[in-house]
């Protein structure tokens, strides 16, 4: 796949498994996925590729053709998140809430962070920075990738965040 794609346009789409089918012959996918450019790649001694893909646009898959060489192949439909392709610009999200959310989830998690950095990124970039680098399952990313726009993507990446911050000890502390 990756040398097909090296030779003509450098795309590649990724679609993720549907829960439950990571190891079936032939997993159902979820109806979405992204195409990613290929920017940079090298080739370890023992034939492997580190690639580095610049994400593109989002697709959903309208049908899937005959599998080539070994991997599988879909029609992408771009129409949903057209989008996608104007850059986004710079969103006005609920940034205090996201800064706040991150630094729980970030300390929950035990994760450090370089908060100057995420301070100094504009808000879109961040959205998408932090969908792509915090530790959240498939079926969450799956979300994030789903949302319409930066702010529907912070407003879910925050929901995240908070529910992984809910105590899970077994007790009943839901409030009305």
């Amino acid at each position: 796949m990756f040398d097909d794609a090296l030779a003509s346009n450098r795309l590649i789409g990724m679609i993720q498994p549907n829960p439950g089918q990571e190891q079936a012959a032939v997993p159902d996918l979820y109806p979405t996925g992204c195409a990613g450019r290929i920017v940079q790649f090298s080739e370890t001694e023992d034939g492997r590729y580190l690639v580095t893909l610049l994400g593109v646009a989002r697709f959903d898959a309208s049908s899937e053709v005959e599998s080539m060489r070994g991997y599988r192949r879909v029609i992408p439909n771009w129409d949903t998140f057209r989008q996608d392709l104007d850059g986004g610009g710079n969103a006005e999200i609920d940034r205090d809430r996201l800064t706040t959310a991150l630094r729980g989830y970030f300390e929950h998690r035990g994760i450090k962070a370089d908060w100057d950095a995420i301070e100094r990124t504009d808000d879109a970039q961040l959205v998408t920075t932090m969908a792509m680098l915090c530790p959240f399952d498939p079926t969450e990313k799956q979300a994030l990738l789903v949302a319409n726009d930066p702010v529907d993507r912070a407003e879910t990446m925050i929901a995240l965040m908070e529910m992984a911050l809910h105590p899970t000890d077994g007790t009943d502390n839901a409030r009305h």
